[in-house]
Parts: structure tokens; C-alpha cells; sequence
């Protein structure tokens, strides 16, 4: 884990995913309570362990990744970051929590502090968020830390909104 890329909000400590995180991700991914409005759905372990070898490069050569998400008692509550999408859409804001951790402003907070780092630390001027039309919950969430709803694309027959948000421009 780098330090520089490790956030402390009020309620929550992201570190970016690292191999000791595994178990953790294997459960968090394999949860259809989680991972289930996401439009691939659960992932399979062999799948995790594949996207952990990925997002630890993706720190790597990009700056951005995948933070897994704590309560500041330990507990793994969830993952959010940044990837650059396939679809050419550009860098993604990316989030998905517990059940038990939702209703109490976590995947907002989290969510915002990744939004953050990626203007502020990373430099990325355009960040986008894809939500299925139908997923008020990550709807809401995107618009509660200032994105706005800028198109929509239809994948695998599911209707997906995309939300942007753009860098604040430095006063001078």
C-alpha cells in the first residue's frame, strides 16, 4: 500500500487494494447483496484474484486504482476508485458497499473522496459515473457529491445513465 494514495475521511480509511486485502474482496465481490446491481454481477474468485493483479498495475501506472473501503474499526464495508473505462468513456468513478452500510452517508463519503483525489491528486479533468437507469441508490449517490447526468447507452438490453463530473478550473 502507498501511503500518498491512502484517505482518511471522518467515518472511513480507503487504502488502495492490496494482496492482503483478498479475502476481503473475494467476500465484498462474491456478495449479491454488493455486487449484484452492478451490471456484470457477482464475481467469481479466480475473477478477483485477477482483477486485484490488475488494479495493484493500475495504481501503478496510472496514479488511480481501487481503494477498499473500512470503518475505522477494520471492518471492510465496501470498495470504490477510479479505472479507466474499456468503452473509451474515459476514467470511472466506481463504488459498491455492504448492505449493512448503507443508509448512513459511507458510500457518499467514500464515493466524494475518490471523486477528490482524482481532480485534486491525480489531475483528471473529466471523471465519469455509470449507474443502471433502474439503481436509484448509485444515482443518488453521484449526485450527491456533484455529478451530473450528461448521457445515456444501452448494454447487454440495460438501459445505463452516465454522470460527469469536470475539474474545477483554478481561479486565478
Amino acid at each position: 500500500m502507498t501511503v500518498a494514495w491512502t484517505i482518511r475521511t471522518g467515518q472511513l480509511l480507503l487504502s488502495p487494494v492490496a494482496w492482503g486485502d483478498l479475502p476481503d474482496l473475494v467476500s465484498l465481490k462474491g456478495d449479491p447483496g454488493v455486487y449484484g446491481q452492478m451490471l456484470g454481477g457477482v464475481v467469481p474468485p479466480a475473477r478477483v484474484v485477477d482483477e486485484l493483479a490488475s488494479d495493484t498495475l493500475g495504481w501503478a501506472r496510472l496514479g488511480v486504482g481501487m481503494w477498499i473501503v473500512r470503518e475505522l474499526d477494520g471492518a471492510a464495508i465496501g470498495v470504490t476508485g477510479i479505472q479507466n473505462r474499456a468503452d473509451g468513456r474515459g476514467f470511472a468513478l466506481r463504488f459498491a458497499f455492504r448492505p449493512a452500510a448503507r443508509g448512513r452517508g459511507l458510500a457518499r463519503e467514500a464515493a466524494g473522496a475518490a471523486l477528490r483525489f482524482g481532480h485534486d491528486r491525480a489531475g483528471l479533468k473529466r471523471i465519469v459515473g455509470v449507474a443502471k437507469e433502474d439503481n436509484f441508490s448509485s444515482r443518488t449517490v453521484l449526485g450527491a457529491i456533484g455529478m451530473r447526468p450528461c448521457e445515456t447507452f444501452v448494454r447487454d438490453g440495460v438501459r445505463l445513465l452516465v454522470f460527469e463530473s469536470l475539474r474545477p478550473q483554478a481561479r486565478s
